[in-house]
């Protein structure tokens, strides 16, 4: 999932940025005021945005009056100081989906972050079912048949992304803008790889392949009817 962090305080916004890269697995862009935060929310697609209320040019409460009046749904969670818990209630009113008071324990923040990235895909279970596929998305583990199958921190991401959209076409680029940060270019020659390695694994010997390649258009979980059944 690719998440985007709008904090002015770089320590913070480096520890929390580290803490979804390496317990999560998620991509993560950090903007460091308010209109840079608003750019980047208007030119990529994000799974969440944090959001912090004190920030420079344009503080949290407008960066979030505009992501709402553009129409963009993307789950908000917002940080705030404790004496600015009066605010919260205008806040959540205005169309932020939770918050968090500083100082906040990291694995709070990361489980906040999980549920509220599951309920913008309309999925309120972690864990994410497609036939006789299984992904736990809080052990990070997959099971086909009963059998738990070892995947790469890449593959993983790779394949709850697509269990998150079974059956629809996932282009390349998608893939790449989720899975990496805003330089993601020098990453695009190994999704291919990557792909083909999460397939091997997943299929074993079976002649129907569970991931589809349609040229030029992207990748689609696709698990046969005898599967389903």
């Amino acid at each position: 999932m690719r998440v985007l962090l709008i904090e002015d305080e770089e320590r913070l916004a480096e520890n929390v940025a580290c803490a979804l890269r390496e317990a999560s697995g998620f991509a993560v862009d950090w903007a460091e005021d308010g209109a840079i935060g608003i750019t980047l929310a208007e030119n990529r697609c994000y799974d969440l945005i944090i959001l912090d209320l004190m920030l420079p040019k344009l503080d949290g409460v407008g960066v979030l009056k505009r992501l709402r009046a553009a129409k963009d749904e993307t789950p908000v969670l917002i940080l705030t100081a404790r004496d600015e818990v009066t605010s919260i209630i205008s806040l959540l009113n205005a169309g932020a989906d939770d918050y968090l008071s500083k100082p906040f324990d990291l694995g709070e923040l990361l489980a906040r972050a999980k549920v509220l990235i599951r309920r913008g895909k309309g999925v309120a279970h972690p864990t994410l079912r497609v036939g006789d596929l299984q992904v736990s998305t809080l052990e990070q583990t997959v099971h086909r048949r009963g059998e738990e199958i070892t995947l790469s921190p890449t593959e993983y991401r790779i394949l709850e992304y697509l269990m998150h959209r079974p059956r629809v076409i996932v282009s390349k680029r998608e893939l790449l803008e989720h899975l990496y940060d805003y330089n993601w270019e020098h990453h695009s020659n190994v999704i291919e790889v990557h792909v083909s390695n999460l397939r091997r694994k997943l299929d074993g010997g079976d002649l129907i392949s569970s991931i589809e390649t349609l040229r030029g258009r992207g990748y689609r979980l696709l698990i046969s009817k005898a599967s389903d059944e």
